[in-house]
C-alpha cells in the first residue's frame, strides 16, 4: 500500500543482508534512510534496505528515492540504474505498522490526502517514469500494493523465481495508487487488471511472466547477475537514443497521443539524436564495419 512522500536529498543507508558491491562505489551512509546507494562504474544501484519490514517505506524514504533517480538522471556517468531490495521484500508499499508511514495531522484539511499522493507515491513513480536512464526493476522478493507498481514503472522487470506481486489493497478497502490503475492495464489490458485489482489475489513470479508484467523470470541466485549483465549491457549503449526512445514508448501509452501526434514526437526525437555523438559514432561504426563505441554523449 501507499502513502503520502516527503522531501529530502538522496542518501544511502548502511545494513546486511545486500547485494555485495562488487568493484563499487558506495554512496554516503546513514540507516534513517533505509538505502544503500552505489554504483558500479556507469550502473547506479539503489536498493530498499529495510528487510526487517520487507522494504516498506517509510514517509520519507519518497523523497529521498526520489532525489535519486533525479540525480541518476541528470548525472552524465550515470548510463542505467538497477532498483532492488534487501531481504525476502522487494517493497510491500507504505509502512503503515509505523508512525513514520502516516505522518500530518490527525484532524486533516481537505486536499491534504490529494496532495499528499502527488508530492508521495505519484511524484516517485513518475520519478522513475521519467529517469533519462533506462531503469531496471531486480524483484527480489515480495513487491505489494505500491511496491508492485514501483517495479512495473520500471523500463525492465526481472523477477527471482520466489518472487511474488500482490495487488493487496483491496484486502484493506482501498483504492489502488501510485499508478497502478494507470500501469497495470496498459500492460496485462482492462480485464486481467480488474481481476488482479479485485480480488487482491498473489501473483507468481511465473505467472507474472505468462501475463507480460515481468521480463524474465531467473532462479533467486541469479538475480542481481542477470541485473548487472543487463544494467551493464544498457550502460555500453547510446544513452541519449535510449533515453529519447523510452520517452517515445512512455508516450504512446499514455493514451493521449494520435498516429499524427507520434510521429511528430518520433521526427522530433530523431532530430535531436542526430546531434549527438553516439549517433554519429553509430553511422561511422557501421560504415567503417565495427563495434560501435559509445560514450553517453
Amino acid at each position: 500500500m501507499s502513502g503520502g512522500g516527503g522531501d529530502g536529498p538522496a542518501a544511502a543507508g548502511d545494513g546486511g543482508d545486500r547485494p555485495a558491491a562488487v568493484g563499487g562505489e558506495q554512496h554516503g551512509a546513514g540507516a534513517a534512510t533505509g538505502l544503500l546507494i552505489r554504483s558500479e562504474g556507469a550502473v547506479r544501484w539503489i536498493v530498499l534496505d529495510r528487510p526487517q519490514a520487507m522494504n516498506a517505506l517509510l514517509y520519507p524514504q519518497y523523497g529521498y528515492l526520489v532525489g535519486a533517480l533525479e540525480e541518476a538522471s541528470g548525472n552524465p556517468d550515470i548510463r542505467a540504474v538497477v532498483l532492488t531490495g534487501t531481504g525476502k521484500g522487494f517493497c510491500t508499499g507504505a509502512d503503515l505498522r509505523s508512525g513514520a508511514g502516516r505522518p500530518g495531522p490527525v484532524e486533516r484539511v481537505p486536499g491534504d490526502l490529494t496532495r499528499r499522493l502527488r508530492r508521495g507515491a505519484q511524484r516517485l513513480i513518475a520519478a522513475v517514469m521519467d529517469c533519462e536512464k533506462p531503469v531496471i526493476a531486480a524483484v527480489n522478493g515480495t513487491a505489494a500494493g505500491l511496491g508492485a507498481h514501483l517495479a512495473l514503472a520500471c523500463d525492465l522487470v526481472l523477477a527471482a523465481e520466489e518472487a511474488r506481486f500482490i495487488e493487496v489493497f483491496v484486502r484493506r478497502g482501498l483504492v489502488p495508487d501510485g499508478g497502478g490503475a494507470y500501469l497495470l492495464p496498459r500492460l496485462i489490458g482492462p480485464q486481467r487488471a480488474k481481476e488482479l485489482m479485485f480480488f487482491g489475489d498473489v501473483v507468481t513470479a511465473a505467472e507474472a511472466e505468462r501475463l507480460g508484467m515481468v521480463n524474465r523470470v531467473v532462479p533467486g541466485a541469479d538475480l542481481e547477475q542477470t541485473a548487472r549483465d543487463w544494467a551493464e549491457r544498457l550502460a555500453r549503449g547510446p544513452t541519449r537514443a535510449l533515453a529519447l526512445t523510452k520517452e517515445l514508448v512512455n508516450a504512446s501509452i499514455a493514451g493521449g497521443m494520435d498516429r499524427s501526434a507520434a510521429f511528430a514526437a518520433e521526427a522530433a526525437a530523431q532530430e535531436v539524436n542526430m546531434g549527438t555523438a553516439d549517433a554519429q559514432e553509430g553511422v561511422r561504426s557501421f560504415v567503417e564495419r565495427r563495434t560501435p563505441d559509445f560514450r553517453g554523449r
